[in-house]
């Protein structure tokens, strides 16, 4: 049975490149789950969690913005911002960095436009963080361990 090759790209890492048999992430239009022989698409991310599924495997990452492109050979890459696997997160700097955003949320109110939908992405980022290291490794029924 063909899986799925994906590639999670940030500008500082290579945070994921292996074969899987579906990818579940948030776009801008919703969140999308995507199965081998997925039509082409390119789509814009969405902070939040994305899983992925390998049998009965599962794990959880938590990403920001970016591009999602699936490719007619079965293949998808993922140019995030940033991408942070479950067992990469902790949670008491996250709670910190929570803190900092909310802080900057409501400072950013009265200084235009720009500076407020910035602190929202970053708000977003940390909130789909805190999401992710709470639910800690994510498991299917049956599953041993997360993909690493």
């Amino acid at each position: 049975m063909s899986k799925i090759s994906l590639k999670i790209v940030t500008p500082e890492r290579i945070v994921f490149e292996d074969s899987v048999d579906s990818i579940s992430a948030m776009t801008e239009k919703g969140e999308i789950t995507i199965l081998k022989n997925h039509i082409p698409l390119v789509a814009l991310l969405k902070a939040g969690e994305m899983r992925l599924k390998d049998g009965s495997t599962s794990s959880l990452l938590a990403v920001s913005t970016g591009l999602i492109e699936v490719r007619p050979d079965n293949t998808v890459i993922i140019l995030a911002d940033t991408a942070e696997r479950s067992d990469e997160l902790a949670i008491e700097e996250i709670e910190k960095a929570k803190e900092l955003a909310q802080k900057r949320l409501e400072e950013a109110r009265d200084k235009g436009d720009v500076a407020y939908a910035d602190a929202v992405a970053n708000m977003e980022r940390e909130l789909a963080r805190h999401k992710v290291a709470r639910k800690g490794k994510y498991r299917d029924v049956g599953g041993p361990s997360p993909i690493k």
